[in-house]
C-alpha cells in the first residue's frame, strides 16, 4: 500500500513494520493510529471469522460493520490460526522481518503456543512485543476478564462521573478503551525508540486497568494533597467555580468555565454585579450555591444563541453543548477536515481524521480498512513462500 502523500511528501512512521494480532477496539485503535501516521501494519485474523467487530453493528448500507472500519483503517489483512504449527511458524517468520507485535490475548494464551516475548526475541532480538490485557501480566487480578465499562468502573472514572446525589454514570463513548489505545500507541513508540537506541527490543506490559488509574491525575491530587475524594458534581469541577453547563431558555446547554480574569467580564455580560467582587476562585468556591443559581437564573433567560454571542463579546470561554449530528456538521469542524471520505470498494463512507496538521510532513489521512484475509497471499508471498507452500498452508486450516 502506497503511504507518500500525492506530492511525495513522507508519513512520519514510514519504514516500521507492525504485526497486530489484536481484536475489538483498544489496541486495533491503537495500530491504526500507527498505520495512518506511516506504519505498515499486518493485521492477522482468525480464518473465517476474523476480529470479532466485523459482525458488530453498526452495519452501513453496503454492508460492512461501522465498528470495524472506525478502528482498523490503513492495515492489511491475513489470516492465521494459530493453534496450528503452519500457523504458528507463519507467525514467527513474520516476527522475523517486524519492528513491533501487539497482542491482546488473555494472560498465558501465546505462551502457551510459543508465541510470548521469551520465544519471539529468540527470531528478532530487536522486537518490540506489546501485550495489552486487563489486569497486567502480574497481580492478584492478572487472569480476571474485563471489558471497557469494567476498567471505568474499577478504575475510579465511573465512580467519579454523575449528577450531584445520584449514582454512578458511564461516559457516552468506551473511554477505558480508547485511552489504552492512545496508551499503547505512546508506549509502542516509546519502546521503538528505545530499541534505536539500546539495539534491542522490549516486552511492554499494559494493564488497561493500570491506564485508567494513571489518568486520575487531578482527581488523584485531591485525595494526595487534601485527603479528598471528590464527589460526583455533574458538569461542575470540584476546585473551580464556575465551571459546568447551564440551561438556556431553548432547552439547548451552554458550558462555561471561567477563571478569575474572566469573572468580571462574566458578572458584567451576564448582569450579575453584585456579585462581580467573588474575584478569586477561593471566594467563589464559598459561595458555590448562589453563583450557581444566579447564573443558572440568567443563562435561563436567554436562548443559547443570545448567551453565546455575550459572552464572545466579553472573551469569556464557553461553548454550546452539542449533539453528535452537530459536531460533524460545525463549521469550525469543517474547515479543519476533520471528516473526511474514504473509498470502501465501489462505495464510499465518512470517517474521522486523526487531529494531526504537519508541515515538513504528510498529514495523515484516512485509508481504506482491508477486507477479510484480502493480503494473506501478497503477504505470504512477499515473505518468500511459493504457491505450492500457500496451497498447503490453506488445506492444513492454517491460513
Amino acid at each position: 500500500m502506497d503511504r507518500m502523500a500525492g506530492d511525495g511528501v513522507m508519513r512520519p512512521l514510514e519504514g516500521l513494520r507492525i504485526l497486530d494480532l489484536s481484536r475489538v477496539l483498544a489496541c486495533p485503535f491503537a495500530t491504526m493510529l500507527l498505520s495512518e501516521l506511516g506504519a505498515t501494519v499486518i493485521k492477522v485474523e482468525q480464518p473465517g471469522t476474523g476480529d470479532e467487530t466485523r459482525g458488530f453493528e453498526p452495519f452501513f448500507d453496503f454492508g460492512v460493520s461501522g465498528y470495524f472500519l472506525a478502528c482498523n483503517r490503513g492495515k492489511r489483512s491475513i489470516t492465521v490460526d494459530m493453534r496450528k504449527p503452519g500457523g504458528r511458524q507463519l507467525i514467527r517468520d513474520l516476527v522475523a522481518g517486524a519492528d513491533a507485535l501487539v497482542e491482546n490475548f488473555p494472560t498465558g494464551t501465546l505462551a502457551r503456543r510459543k508465541l510470548d516475548f521469551s520465544e519471539l526475541q529468540k527470531v528478532n532480538p530487536r522486537l518490540v512485543y506489546l501485550s495489552c490485557t486487563g489486569f497486567g501480566q502480574t497481580g492478584p487480578y492478572a487472569t480476571r476478564k474485563g471489558y471497557d465499562t469494567v476498567f471505568q468502573a474499577m478504575g475510579g472514572l465511573m465512580g467519579l462521573t454523575g449528577e450531584k446525589g445520584g449514582g454512578p454514570v458511564k461516559p457516552g463513548l468506551p473511554v477505558a478503551d480508547l485511552t489504552s489505545g492512545l496508551w499503547v500507541a505512546i508506549a509502542l513508540l516509546a519502546a521503538l525508540r528505545g530499541r534505536d537506541a539500546t539495539g534491542h527490543g522490549a516486552h511492554v506490559d499494559f494493564s488497561m486497568l493500570d491506564g485508567q488509574v494513571a489518568l486520575l491525575t487531578i482527581a488523584a491530587a485531591r485525595l494526595f494533597a487534601l485527603g479528598e475524594v471528590p464527589p460526583r458534581l455533574g458538569t461542575e469541577h470540584p476546585g473551580r467555580v464556575p465551571t459546568a453547563s447551564f440551561r438556556c431558555k431553548d432547552d439547548r446547554f451552554l458550558h462555561i468555565t471561567a477563571s478569575d480574569q474572566h469573572w468580571a467580564p462574566l458578572c458584567a455580560a451576564l448582569g450579575l454585579g453584585d456579585l462581580a467582587g467573588l474575584a478569586t476562585n477561593a471566594e467563589r468556591l464559598e459561595q458555590r450555591e448562589r453563583i450557581m443559581a444566579a447564573m443558572s437564573a440568567a443563562l435561563g433567560a436567554m436562548s443559547r444563541a443570545e448567551a453565546v454571542a455575550v459572552l464572545d463579546a466579553a472573551n469569556v470561554p464557553n461553548g454550546p453543548v452539542l449533539a453528535l449530528d452537530e459536531v460533524v456538521a460545525d463549521p469550525h469542524v469543517q474547515a479543519r477536515g476533520s471528516v473526511a471520505q474514504v473509498a470502501h470498494g465501489a462505495a464510499t463512507h465518512p470517517a474521522l481524521r486523526l487531529p494531526f496538521r504537519f508541515d515538513g510532513l504528510a498529514d495523515p489521512s484516512p485509508l481504506p480498512a482491508p477486507a477479510l484475509g484480502a493480503d494473506t497471499d501478497d503477504v505470504l508471498a512477499e515473505l518468500g513462500y511459493d504457491a505450492d507452500r500457500i496451497a498447503a498452508l490453506r488445506e492444513e486450516g492454517a491460513i
